[in-house]
């Protein structure tokens, strides 16, 4: 178990929680490496090393830093990106070029140059648009790119409507409409800058259930053989995405096998029909990797009890470095830090210090008698927590630790004042 608790105390991949707080301050952000090379460790179990010609691509976006990307590269997973930033951050880490992929809705013409120069391993094409400033950029160069379309496979999946994005009515990907998918396939077919590799698809975030994923699969399979029968063309790759389910309260987390081995099941039958090689099979998870692997520390400051209405709980951090409740109405558990064994006598809801009625971290939650200096830890925060951070109210972001078996190293600085005023510029005429 990474969370445990001795002589009250929370702790977290061996590290006292309390003791955690002392060191580094609060807010906090707590990684468990433990955590994630389990997961890593079940993908390659259940996944790359069950079937040949496998890859996993962990999505930067969830929490992307140089130590993650360092990880990544230890543990033999390509990472997915989607701006210049994450690719810079990768590339800083001496992450191989070769082992990213570069997604996105609208990658811009610099970012383009930036991964093209860096020799990345392949583009996920979002829009109609972007093959032609891709094959340009690349005659420019020089350079020929991979690509994958990523295709709208036009599914619902059973989420929060902003994190899902495999329905047709979707800024991400191209429709599925014949005048428009299949022209697009013919010129990168032809072109002598693009290498065609296959198509991706993503269809949302946070599922628990994998219909969504089986029907893509079953309409991606579709338009492939649709490719061979119209281009005598051979798919080399296709990328079915992530956005498998976790634990943040009480959620019934599914393996990864769950998920994978329907679809690889759907793909090898299919292709062994047709009599033809199967294309490698990639798969993108990001939250999945490092949210339960992740927890968030905070102090406990002002106590404001409403008669009979509520009991607000305020810590030194909130909405600046976790967003979701606030954005997504995400919901988290977690425990007093000091008092982790101590019967939950109060119902409470824990506020963040920011000048927001929304910024509320977690609405009438039972725990331990609450008091100012008390540590609280959120649980479940290692993914989109840091990478959604922001200065709102001027708070500054936290810092990151990186535990493991008791030990604890600071993987990411806590910002200061002066680091986050450092672009900013009194002109001339107000001097």
């Amino acid at each position: 178990m990474i969370r445990q608790i001795k002589n009250s105390e929370l702790y977290f991949d061996g590290c006292s929680t309390v003791e955690l707080a002392k060191k580094y301050g609060t807010p906090l952000y707590v990684l468990s490496e433990t955590d994630i090379v389990s997961r890593f460790r079940e993908l390659r179990e259940g996944f790359t090393q069950k079937y040949e010609n496998t890859r996993v691509a962990y999505a930067a976006k969830a929490f992307g830093t140089m130590a993650m990307f360092r990880l990544c590269q230890r543990e033999g997973i390509c990472i997915d990106v989607v701006s210049a930033g994450e690719l810079y951050t990768a590339i800083k880490a001496g992450f191989p070029p070769e082992m990213i992929e570069f997604n996105g809705n609208n990658k811009l013409p610099y970012e383009i140059e930036m991964a093209l120069g860096y020799g990345i391993g392949r583009f996920i094409v979002d829009g109609l648009c972007e093959t032609d400033l891709i094959e340009a950029i690349c005659k420019e160069k020089g350079k020929t790119a991979s690509i994958l379309f990523r295709i709208t496979p036009g599914v619902k999946s059973d989420s929060h409507d902003y994190i899902v994005t495999g329905k047709k009515d979707s800024k991400f990907g191209i429709p599925l409409d014949e005048d428009v998918l299949y022209p697009q396939i013919k010129k990168a077919i032809e072109s002598e800058y693009i290498n065609f590799l296959g198509f991706h698809f993503h269809v949302g975030s946070q599922l628990h259930d994998n219909s969504s994923h089986l029907q893509a699969v079953e309409t991606i399979l579709e338009h492939t053989g649709e490719v061979k029968r119209r281009f005598d063309y051979d798919i080399k790759e296709l990328n079915i995405g992530g956005g498998f389910g976790v634990k943040y309260t009480n959620e019934d987390r599914k393996s990864f096998s769950y998920f994978l081995d329907p679809a690889m099941e759907m793909i090898e039958s299919y292709f062994k029909k047709l009599g033809i090689k199967r294309p490698e099979i990639v798969i993108e998870p990001g939250r999945s990797i490092v949210a339960e692997a992740g927890i968030s520390l905070y102090t406990i400051g002002s106590i404001k009890e409403i008669k009979d209405i509520r009991k607000y709980v305020s810590v030194d951090g909130g909405m600046t470095d976790n967003i979701r409740p606030a954005l997504y109405q995400a919901v988290y558990d977690g425990v007093i830090a000091n008092k982790a064994d101590q019967e939950k006598t109060e119902k409470v809801t824990i506020c963040g210090k920011c000048c927001e009625s929304g910024d509320i971290l977690i609405r009438d939650i039972d725990i331990a008698n609450p008091q100012a200096g008390d540590i609280f830890a959120v649980f479940s925060t290692g993914a989109y927590g840091y990478s959604m951070a922001s200065n709102y109210n001027k708070n500054p972001i936290p810092a990151v630790v990186l535990v493991k078996e008791g030990r604890s190293e600071l993987i990411v600085k806590r910002q200061s004042f002066d680091d986050m005023i450092q672009n900013e510029i009194i002109p001339e005429s107000l001097r």
